[in-house]
């Protein structure tokens, strides 16, 4: 019988090798700067349901 219950993203096991690869890249871009200042990200996100949405912010 196949198991027809929906699962969660939580449920999964970790792949530990990508998350490993996905840090190395995050911190890679941290440190050349390759990163959008969080002053900008809370001003995009702030902006949301209202009139004058922002665009979404770049470096």
């Amino acid at each position: 019988m196949a198991d027809t219950e929906t699962k969660s993203i939580f449920d999964l096991e970790p792949d530990e090798a990508e998350e490993t690869r996905l840090d190395a890249e995050a911190m890679a871009d941290y440190r050349t700067g390759r990163v959008v200042p969080h002053a900008k990200v809370v001003e995009w996100l702030n902006s949301w349901g209202t009139a004058n949405v922002l665009p979404c912010p770049v470096r």
